[in-house]
């Protein structure tokens, strides 16, 4: 068995001069007027952004509080997999593994690690390319990779049964884990699930059988698939075709890569969200400081080009709870839903998008709270 060996995370401070040195010299583009965001991030925003990220953020107090986590490394499957433990005091807390996404990190469990400690065992890692856990050295690491990679960091623990819970790639990684591991994980509480939106407008056929509300959300669902094809899916096809060509600009650029990572979080977010940009900092820095621009992107080609690419998933038996928040990217159709999810629990909310841990912590925590507790009852 591979060793678990304790981390800290100490960036050396010649990391921190080249950064400034490089948002000092940073060349910006022109801009037409009066578009916003409909061309992409807009100059004004993004010049604050790196104004304040160069003379107000603190890494170090970011640092600081990152390292309060107890942190450790381990090597699984070829791949160095970082991950934070927290322990919980009560003696019946139930193991949990959560799991972040593109272009997300452990930073964006910061609000809920502390209300959930008291109930879990949590174990927080860093996906395979990503960040601390990055790069990654080989072909294939995709969400079916991973899944198996938690199945033995969670075993190399000594858990023998656990939750799980994810969103975005992690919520990829959870379902499947889920599905391969019924006899040993409890319960998937996700925020979102993979593949669950309407993708091709619907036909008088596929909507005979629905009630009047599910036809309505139906139809909803494709609108927003729709806008999404047409204004938003660029990031993910450059990611899924060419992420080394793209590796090279923001791996150079940390204003390139601030954009690429900024844009998904004012545009993905609920717009009455307010994502605090010290928290957005922190995780544009875990890509910056560990040159992972180009690794995590490669998550995307090995989807695409995975043998498994556009063949139906077998259906997941495991008890499987959905927090369904209105501003995700694509709205969940619970008769798609059904076909491959053991569905118990599934909660909508008003509010809230894509990046629920730092949008809606609470909510978050209160059913991740309920959903366990109900499992054990």
């Amino acid at each position: 068995m591979a060793a678990i060996e304790p981390f800290r995370l100490e960036v050396p401070e010649s990391e921190l001069d080249e950064l400034r040195t490089r948002l000092d010299w940073v060349r910006w583009p022109d801009e037409l007027p009066g578009t916003g965001w409909e061309y992409g991030v807009p100059l004004a925003y993004l010049q604050d952004l790196v104004e304040y990220w160069r003379h107000g953020y603190d890494w170090r107090a970011a640092e600081a509080e990152l390292n309060e986590w107890p942190q450790f490394t381990t090597t699984i499957d070829g791949a160095n997999v970082h991950f934070a433990r927290l322990r919980s005091t009560n003696p019946d807390a139930t193991p949990l593994i959560i799991t972040h996404g593109w272009p997300g990190s452990i930073v964006e469990f910061s609000k809920i690690t502390g209300p959930l400690n008291d109930q879990f065992h949590l174990v927080i890692p860093s996906i395979p390319g990503f960040g601390l856990s990055g790069p990654t050295r080989e072909r294939g690491w995709e969400f079916t990779r991973m899944a198996r990679a938690w199945a033995t960091l969670m075993e190399r623990l000594g858990y023998e049964r656990y939750g799980v819970q994810g969103g975005d790639w992690g919520a990829a990684i959870s379902r499947e884990l889920g599905r391969i591991q019924p006899e040993r994980v409890i319960g998937v509480h996700l925020n979102l699930i993979p593949g669950a939106g309407a993708t091709s407008e619907p036909t008088a056929a596929e909507l005979e059988p629905l009630d009047q509300a599910e036809r309505d959300r139906t139809w909803a669902s494709w609108r927003r698939f729709e806008a999404w094809s047409k204004d938003r899916q660029g990031y993910a096809d450059l990611q899924a075709t060419r992420p080394q060509t793209l590796a090279y600009a923001l791996t150079d650029s940390p204003v390139g890569q601030l954009a690429w990572i900024a844009e998904k979080f004012a545009m993905w977010s609920d717009p009455a969200s307010e994502i605090d940009r010290d928290h957005l900092l922190t995780n544009v820095m875990l890509y910056w400081l560990t040159r992972t621009a180009g690794s995590s992107a490669r998550a995307y080609y090995e989807r695409a080009h995975a043998p498994y690419a556009g063949q139906p998933t077998e259906p997941s038996t495991t008890p499987t709870a959905l927090l369904d928040l209105a501003h995700e990217n694509f709205i969940p159709l619970r008769h798609i839903v059904d076909r491959t999810d053991n569905i118990v629990r599934w909660t909508s909310h008003p509010d809230g998008g894509h990046f629920a841990a730092l949008e809606q912590p609470e909510v978050l925590v209160a059913d991740i709270r309920a959903f366990f507790s109900s499992l054990r009852s």
